[in-house]
């Protein structure tokens, strides 16, 4: 086991470094060691939320459901947080280096040689991305989803985190690198502009371009950064500003910040960039980083669940967290008096921006925070999973989400379970909601992923094109 204080270091320095960029927004709570209590279930949630990547991603293909146990498609961005996974496996001892490197390569190998072109079935993606959702078995698009830029981003994050962590001179490590590189390079991201500068969302044979490009704050900050520093098919320089002209900055229970409401979207780039001590031109202009400004969305979600506006069961300084997640089902209830609309699978979030919140909490909001403000998050998963025992908690961590508030044992569920006594809760495990939990307990004890994407000449090129300065970046070759 590793010692505590060497975990707790980076981590430190982490909050205090973003206590003193605060610009008038400050932390309620001082930071503090890490309880033994805290420690402890970090051991236990990063070791189990592992295995549900290892176990459930088929060894033969690479693919990783987007949940389980109901039977799923597979989703390319849990293959991207699963990539992310095994080597941080590797470093805990949960599985061998060879065993993840093995494990690495057979899921680029399958990515690669799945067959891509513009037909609507029989093949994995087109000009270098890939469809959202893909069959479990064969690999191929799933029925008639869209060709995802973003999901294409996050399995590419995975890939390029494999390609600088096996580094080694002999073994698998050079094919690795080498399907790494090819992955990448044959991604076309200017064909992904019918209207330049921005990026679409993404694709289908049957419809063309969505009509939508992707403006920030969200989860497709990668898009950008990966299309910037992408050597083969490159995006203009421009497109960052563009994106970051769409930001707006406000003030939610006195933390001020880019909001964005659900937390994933603070969570998704970060599990691959470490945004510490770096800026572009935006960010700059406020005084601070994107880290900062993800701790202080953190920050404002345990403030409102504090103040609990809506009187949700079980909301308070250590029960919160919302981001999309599953859900009990779609209707409308009576709730002390007043009709509420509660929802399955939805991207609940609290912000100035919007609040969308049934009473459900997902576990992954609060976790995926763990780098960023450790001093709220550990009590909160600590609370979590010691008030509501199992029935949050099982052979994989930390189940995708509950809600305290569902009570009503005649009103029919579409999704989970009612536990008598205690509210509505999942029955699955979800891979995007996986993903962050295990990579940011990594970051947060050894800087273990941002460590290696520091290295990452693609992704330094990526945030030099779009105006990053400062810190690391600024001695990275």
């Amino acid at each position: 086991m590793t010692a505590p204080a060497r975990r707790l270091a980076p981590s430190l320095n982490l909050l205090l470094g973003a206590i003193v960029a605060c610009n008038g927004s400050v932390a309620t709570t001082a930071p503090l060691p890490p309880t033994p209590r805290v420690q402890a279930l970090l051991d236990t949630v990063e070791q189990r939320t592992f295995a549900f990547f290892w176990e459930r991603t088929d060894d033969r293909t690479g693919l990783t459901p987007d949940r389980w146990p109901t039977l799923s498609f597979s989703s390319i961005a849990a293959v991207g947080f699963a990539l992310t996974a095994y080597p941080i496996g590797a470093e805990r001892g949960y599985v061998s280096r060879d065993a993840a490197a093995e494990r690495v390569l057979t899921t680029l190998r399958f990515f690669y040689q799945l067959p891509q072109g513009p037909a609507a079935a029989g093949t994995g993606g087109y000009q270098g991305f890939f469809y959202h959702f893909l069959d479990p078995v064969s690999g191929v698009r799933y029925q008639t989803v869209e060709l995802s830029t973003v999901d294409t981003a996050l399995l590419l994050a995975g890939v390029l985190f494999c390609q600088q962590y096996f580094d080694g001179a002999g073994g698998l490590d050079p094919a690795i690198r080498a399907y790494a590189d090819s992955l990448y390079r044959r991604v076309d991201w200017a064909w992904a502009q019918p209207r330049p500068p921005l990026v679409t969302m993404g694709w289908s044979p049957e419809s063309g371009f969505h009509p939508l490009d992707w403006r920030g704050m969200n989860e497709a900050m990668l898009v950008y950064l990966l299309a910037l520093g992408s050597p083969t098919h490159p995006i203009a320089a421009e497109a960052w500003d563009a994106w970051t002209s769409t930001y707006t900055w406000g003030d939610f229970y006195g933390q001020a910040h880019v909001g964005f409401a659900p937390l994933f979207g603070h969570h998704y780039s970060q599990v691959w960039v470490d945004y510490r001590g770096i800026a572009d031109a935006y960010m700059r202009g406020r005084g601070i980083d994107y880290a900062e400004n993800s701790r202080r969305a953190t920050y404002g979600q345990r403030s409102y669940a504090i103040a609990n506006p809506a009187g949700w069961n079980g909301y308070g300084a250590d029960i919160w967290g919302l981001s999309a997640s599953d859900g009990p089902a779609d209707v409308s209830h009576d709730v002390n008096g007043r009709a509420r609309r509660f929802f399955t699978y939805a991207a609940r979030g609290a912000s100035y921006t919007e609040i969308r919140d049934d009473g459900t909490i997902a576990p992954t909001a609060a976790a995926g925070s763990i780098a960023f403000a450790p001093e709220i998050v550990g009590p909160a998963l600590v609370a979590i999973r010691e008030r509501y025992g199992d029935g949050v908690f099982g052979q994989y961590g930390f189940l995708d989400a509950f809600n305290p508030t569902w009570v009503w044992p005649d009103v029919p569920l579409q999704h989970g379970r009612l536990i008598a006594g205690k509210g509505w809760f999942d029955l699955d495990y979800l891979g995007i909601d996986q993903g962050p939990i295990v990579a940011m307990i990594a970051n947060y004890r050894s800087e273990l992923v941002w460590k290696y994407m520091r290295k990452s000449p693609y992704l330094i090129q990526g945030l030099r094109r779009a105006g990053f300065r400062g810190g690391w970046l600024d001695q990275a070759p």
